[in-house]
Formats: C-alpha cells, sequence, structure tokens
C-alpha cells in the first residue's frame, strides 16, 4: 500500500479501521508492517482473507475517521481545503479547489473554474495565501501559466494520476471513534490527511 500519511506508525496499527473511500465498508488491520526497501507498508486485513480478495482494493483510496487530537498551526485535512475559492493576486476568479492528491512529495490542488480543469501545485511561489478560514487560496497567476495547464488540453499527462473515481459520499459525516487516523479523504495507497500550508512540500495526518 503506498503512504500518504507522514504518520504511518500512529495510523497503521493492528485493530484501526480503515474505509472504502466514501463508503461505510470497513476494513480492520490485523498486521502492519513497513516495506524494507521502499515508502509503502505491508497491511493485512481481517475481512480480506487472500490475495484474490485483495484485488478489489487496487487503485482505490481508504480512510479513516477524523482523529481529535491537536494539530500544529498551518495545516489542515484535505476536506477543508476541497471548496475554496482559488483567484489570482489580481482578483480574477480561477475556480474551486475540486480535489487534491499528491506528486512528487507535494499536494497538487485540482482547481475548475473558467479556465477548465487546473493543475495548481501547493508550492511557494504558486500558492501565495491559503486561507481556509476565509474560504479561499490565492495563486500567483504568472507562476502558475508556468507549471499548471488544463486537463482539457490533449497533450497533457496528469503526473502518477491514479486517482479512482469519486464514490458517493456517506449521508453522515462518521464520528471520531478512537480509530487512529488521518481525516477522511485519505488514500489506498492509505491516506492524505492533512495539507500544509503554502510552501511546504508535505502533508500531515
Amino acid at each position: 500500500m503506498e503512504v500518504l500519511t507522514d504518520r504511518p506508525e500512529d495510523r497503521l496499527v493492528p485493530g484501526a479501521r480503515l474505509y472504502l473511500e466514501g463508503t461505510q465498508d470497513a476494513l480492520t488491520i490485523t498486521e502492519a508492517s513497513p516495506v524494507p526497501d521502499g515508502r509503502g507498508w505491508w497491511l493485512t486485513f481481517r475481512e480480506i482473507p487472500d490475495r484474490n480478495s485483495a484485488e478489489r482494493l487496487r487503485d482505490v483510496y481508504l480512510e479513516i475517521d477524523v482523529p481529535d487530537e491537536p494539530r500544529r498551526p498551518g495545516l489542515w485535512f484535505f476536506h477543508e481545503l476541497e471548496g475554496l475559492a482559488v483567484r489570482s493576486a489580481s482578483g480574477e476568479e480561477l475556480g474551486t479547489v475540486t480535489e487534491i492528491y499528491r506528486a512528487g512529495g507535494a499536494e497538487v490542488f485540482v482547481v475548475r473554474g473558467p479556465r477548465g480543469e487546473l493543475d495548481v501545485p501547493g508550492v511557494r511561489g504558486i500558492v501565495t495565501e491559503l486561507a481556509p478560514e476565509r474560504g479561499e487560496m490565492i495563486v500567483d497567476l504568472d507562476a502558475l501559466a508556468l507549471d499548471a495547464r488544463p486537463v482539457e488540453d490533449e497533450d497533457y499527462v496528469r503526473p502518477r494520476d491514479r486517482r479512482p473515481k469519486k464514490q458517493p459520499k456517506p449521508p453522515k459525516p462518521r464520528p471520531a471513534a478512537g480509530a487512529p487516523g488521518t481525516g477522511r479523504g485519505a488514500g489506498s495507497k492509505a491516506g492524505p490527511s492533512a495539507a500544509t500550508g503554502p510552501g511546504d512540500a508535505t502533508a500531515s495526518g
């Protein structure tokens, strides 16, 4: 499993439950250990008895409940950033953050708006201000033009695009019930959780 949390030793422990993205289908971890020569983790689940059964999890994001724990200033869960209005420094409306994924160790914001769908790297110099409390993100449009292209461009290939199709969200959020974890929205690969402020390359959760 590709790990997207920076605290796998806390999140991926026997007894913890992961959920198929957007569903109530739970998987209970029975064994967990880091891959010796890689960045991933080996996991076994009580509900997955063999390799064939595990095939249904290929390219599927897994989530856990949002933990009730202190958070460092300047960190947010991915779901707290989805829906932010995105504007240029001059005030041009660029759209809304529709989802977030990670590529090359940095978060990438998928923004849909008047210019189509853009991949906006969450790095210093492009995202100049990230203000969830105001519901907005400010980007440097000149820098963005160098690093983001409309997804509709037939020559464009999104880096490491392995995001599965979005699943319907459950009607009510699950309360944080003691399962150690990253916020809901984490993935198979084991879950993005909290994005950092502008300029930081790693997520926390």
